[in-house]
């Protein structure tokens, strides 16, 4: 296992506690009954935050990746990002790193994604991994946590989180789901730096429709100003991502690709739309390059993220505007 932390706190650190191994392939035909013989599989190393750190590289730029592993898979998945030279704080997570499975059905080009749950944590590795999370981010730096939360950790382990870095005016920003989505979209002591979710998501927590861009927009700047994040991003699937702050309202749109998989077109924006960020820019031209390259992420194929060029190529066809 690679040492726990980094010498030195990252501008950029990503945060999985719930990685998973990423196995990727396809067969003729998907139906129950026969065995389905699947093509030789692709292996990826997965979970929110390590594919958030492995766009940002793929764009140019570099962050740490904060993973909780355990197990021979654990090591296996901290092997393939050490391939990928994506920089570790590799955390001894509880019990067996967890695998998932994407099939494709060829005869339709469906795509069937099965997810396996993650070993269940105790409070005194919450604990620890709050406290390995605050010592590797870097003061003024960001901190993307990313993807589901394992089985026993606190739902509020965000918020507790997002207090603690506050002291160091490290920047949080979350893209969650379930229960601990629910509960930061609730006012508390230290708002986040931003907040991203998708339509299905916003509409749940909206408890209504969100079918326009000003209704994503209405309800994403009622969040901010209630005291939930500086920002919030909701994601309208091809239609690009509407933001908010509390004097903005912008909307980058979508661009017409064709799509292979959806898989890593959330994380590829926000690897895109951070390093942006951490480059200086503002926050419309981060919103554009998160847009573009999650278009780049749906033309690549299985576990695939978005390329450099094509998120390139494509910015140029991302419409920012107001709402």
């Amino acid at each position: 296992m690679p040492p726990a932390l980094p010498d030195i706190p990252t501008e950029i650190l990503t945060v999985t506690l719930n990685p998973s191994l990423d196995l990727a392939t396809s067969a003729a035909e998907v139906r129950p009954g026969p065995k389905l013989r699947c093509e030789a599989p692709t292996v990826d190393p997965g979970g929110g935050g390590i594919n958030v750190a492995r766009a940002i590289r793929i764009l140019g730029g570099s962050a740490t990746a904060f993973v909780a592993a355990a197990g021979p898979t654990g090591q296996r998945l901290l092997s393939l990002l050490g391939a990928e030279r994506v920089p570790l704080a590799a955390f001894e997570g509880p019990g067996e790193t967890r695998e998932s499975l994407a099939v494709t059905d060829r005869s339709t080009g469906g795509q069937y994604r099965l997810v396996l749950p993650g070993p269940v944590w105790s409070r005194a590795r919450a604990a620890a991994a709050l406290r390995a999370i605050v010592a590797a981010a870097a003061p003024g730096g960001f901190v993307i946590l990313s993807g589901s939360q394992p089985p026993g950790l606190p739902d509020d382990f965000a918020a507790q989180l997002s207090r603690r870095l506050a002291r160091r005016r490290a920047r949080l920003i979350l893209d969650t789901s379930g229960p601990a989505l629910r509960r930061m979209a609730s006012p508390h002591e230290a708002p986040l730096f931003a907040l991203r979710m998708d339509t299905e998501e916003a509409e749940d927590l909206a408890g209504r429709p969100l079918p326009t861009r000003k209704d994503s927009a209405d309800f994403a700047q009622g969040l901010v100003r209630s005291g939930v994040s500086g920002m919030v991003i909701v994601a309208r699937g091809g239609d690009g991502s509407t933001l908010a702050t509390d004097a903005l309202r912008l909307h980058a749109s979508g661009v017409a690709v064709p799509v292979v998989s959806s898989v890593g077109a959330g994380d590829s924006f926000l690897g895109a739309f951070t390093l942006a960020l951490a480059r200086g820019e503002d926050a419309g031209a981060a919103l554009r390059k998160g847009s573009a390259a999650a278009a780049s992420a749906v033309m690549t194929d299985a576990t695939r993220l978005c390329t450099r060029a094509d998120a390139a190529r494509l910015l140029s066809r991302v419409e920012l505007t107001e709402v």
